[in-house]
């Protein structure tokens, strides 16, 4: 692209840097590791070379791929794109000096790279070790490039074949320039981008009105990167958003639609009739002046574990706690609370949406936090089945139409009995609105099994209710639809994390809230696999949820998978050992062993202090 400053590296002959000087507006420079001597007499090397000097091109020599930020001055150091195609140790160096050179190489390159810039490396076929390979080797006999790159903070973006019969004037030499050239037969080419770092978020508080008051709380560390990011506000881009306005518009031909016109609170007062104490994310409210961030930090107010109810209160020595506040975990209660009004009018279908959190098992489709979409309706008894069934066919009809749009095939959404479903079949979003009242209906979406959810996933739920507030020949209808799900079967979103990330290339694919099927800006993110056990203490149960939650917390929500693999009780004493594998990965961000270890060790010391266990 004109305007670039390209870096060529390991050139052997500069067949390669001589086929991309033509480009207008392109300023190369191409180097090599051997020196000018050694170089001019191979093959028509001092011709390309001379080609280079004519054209502008800078030409250095004896260049080690590894320190690349000493040749340059620092003005000089921004590169747009780099290119290494086919790096080797030289001679029958093995796969682990290769992948040595490849880390050396990129920690070199993000010091002379733009913010914005590229890094392309040629390998043969098998040597990168992904999916992308075929065939593809084992990963302990591959370069590991994804891995290696993520240890200098670069994530693989695009992987492509290396057609070098496409590139004029090109010819491969092999390792150090010797006469055996490198195989390029299903070669492939990696482009690698910089990654957002890993987050280190510190203590973060929320300010909310609770009875006319405002008061401010912690918002638990595992959601700080999940408060207030505001997907549904009108100058919103996010495909969550554009399915919102997208249904909206859709039932308003149907009925006649009325949006909530008062802020819906982040905190709900109370305990939720039915619902697992442990499924809430709890905060403690003092009658008393509420800490300060700085105090939260410092380790001034402590919490601690009440094993009566399983939830989180505050153990600071004279805060006196007089009330119970969580989290909205759903907005039936708001919903609940629209029909006590007086503005609220029979016939009318009131909506309400907004963020809602639930601590969770971690699974590939249970989400801690998500955006709600919840229907109102009040309509006379024995009508109820018509307007859900009109209802739902509205919704249908709007998801159809969108599915369609963006990948030009239908999606099947069918609304099922409750009672068609064990509990066992429900995911994480039906399960959690099972437990909070009586459902009549799923509205499921039925999928081939290598689609990127379940064979069955529920996105929504349909409930009635009978108010004598209202009359009593009146039933009202609640419908909830899970936005987020919906985004990502829409757009074909395989990762719900995907949804939260910073990075900027998630929402330039989604110009003006345009739904387009989504193509992911990192591909085949390395996974790592770690091992812990610890003995139960005595006389209690492993409280799941709140292990789940520690390792979403500690590790920035790279842990996707938890599995027990080994259980174990001593006769003698009845003591119970388990012993757990976690597997790190993350879908946005570059994610290297050395991280994924320290936060292994950073699980084990939070377990070991929150749950009691004794670490094995």
């Amino acid at each position: 692209e004109p305007g670039r400053r390209v870096l060529l590296l390991g050139e052997g002959n500069f067949s390669f840097a001589a086929s991309l000087c033509g480009a207008a507006g392109t300023h190369v420079v191409a180097t090599c590791y051997e020196s000018e001597e050694e170089v001019s007499g191979r093959g028509r090397a001092a011709e390309n070379i001379r080609r280079l000097r004519d054209r502008g091109a800078e030409v250095l020599f004896s260049v080690d791929c590894a320190k690349l930020k000493d040749y340059f001055s620092p003005e000089k150091r921004e590169f747009d794109c780099i290119y290494f195609n086919f790096p080797h140790c030289g001679r029958k160096a093995g796969v682990v000096k290769n992948r040595e050179l490849l880390a050396r190489f990129f920690h070199s390159s993000a010091e002379v790279l733009t913010q914005e810039g590229e890094v392309h490396v040629a390998l043969c076929n098998g040597q990168g070790g992904t999916p992308a390979d075929q065939p593809r080797r084992e990963w302990h006999n591959s370069w590991q490039i994804v891995a290696v790159a993520a240890g200098a903070g670069f994530i693989l973006s695009d992987v492509h074949p290396f057609k070098a019969e496409t590139i004029h004037g090109y010819k491969c030499t092999g390792y150090r320039s010797q006469d055996k050239s490198f195989c390029v037969e299903g070669a492939l080419n990696h482009v690698f981008t910089r990654s957002a770092p890993l987050p280190r978020f510190k203590p973060v508080s929320c300010e909310v009105e609770l009875e006319s008051q405002k008061v401010s709380f912690q918002v638990p560390q595992v959601l700080v990167d999940k408060i207030n990011r505001g997907f549904l506000e009108l100058n919103s881009n996010h495909p969550v958003r554009t399915i919102e306005e997208k249904l909206t518009a859709e039932l308003s031909h149907a009925f006649s639609l009325q949006n909530t016109d008062y802020c819906l609170s982040l905190l709900h007062q109370g305990h939720l009739s039915g619902v697992c104490h442990s499924n809430i994310f709890w905060i403690i409210l003092s009658s008393e002046e509420t800490p300060s961030i700085e105090e939260m930090s410092n380790g001034h107010v402590d919490f601690c574990r009440d094993g009566d109810k399983n939830s989180w209160v505050k153990a600071q020595e004279g805060c006196c706690v007089s009330k119970q506040y969580c989290l909205r975990p759903s907005l039936l209660p708001y919903a609940q609370a629209v029909i006590q009004r007086g503005a609220f009018l029979p016939g009318t279908l009131h909506v309400l949406s907004g963020p809602v959190f639930r601590k969770c098992l971690i699974a590939p489709y249970s989400l801690p936090v998500f955006h709600e979409m919840v229907f109102v309706c009040a309509v006379n008894r024995g009508t109820e089945s018509s307007c859900i069934q009109m209802l739902v066919n509205n919704i249908q009809s709007s998801i159809h139409s969108l599915h369609r749009t963006v990948s030009g095939f239908k999606l099947n959404l069918n609304l099922q009995e409750a009672t068609s479903f064990e509990t066992s079949e429900l995911n994480e979003f039906a399960a959690f609105e099972h437990q909070l009242s009586k459902i009549q209906y799923f509205i499921c979406t039925e999928t081939d099994t290598s689609s990127s959810c379940e064979k069955h996933c529920c996105v929504g739920i349909i409930r009635t209710a009978h108010y004598e507030l209202v009359s009593s020949e009146m039933v009202v209808v609640f419908a909830s639809l899970n936005l987020d799900l919906l985004a990502m079967l829409i757009c074909g979103i395989s990762d719900w994390r995907m949804l939260w990330t910073p990075d900027s290339r998630f929402l330039r694919q989604f110009p003006r809230g345009e739904l387009q099927l989504f193509k992911s800006f990192s591909l085949y993110p390395p996974s790592y696999v770690h091992d812990v056990s610890f003995w139960v203490p005595d006389g209690e149960q492993l409280d799941e949820v709140a292990f789940h939650t520690i390792a979403r917390q500690v590790s920035g929500e790279t842990v996707i998978s938890i599995q027990l693999i080994d259980s174990f009780q001593q006769p003698e004493t009845g003591r119970k050992s388990l012993c757990y594998r976690l597997t790190f990965q993350s879908c946005d961000r570059a994610l290297s062993c050395q991280e994924v270890a320290e936060m292994q060790l950073l699980f084990r010391k939070e377990i070991n202090q929150c749950l009691g266990v004794i670490l094995r």
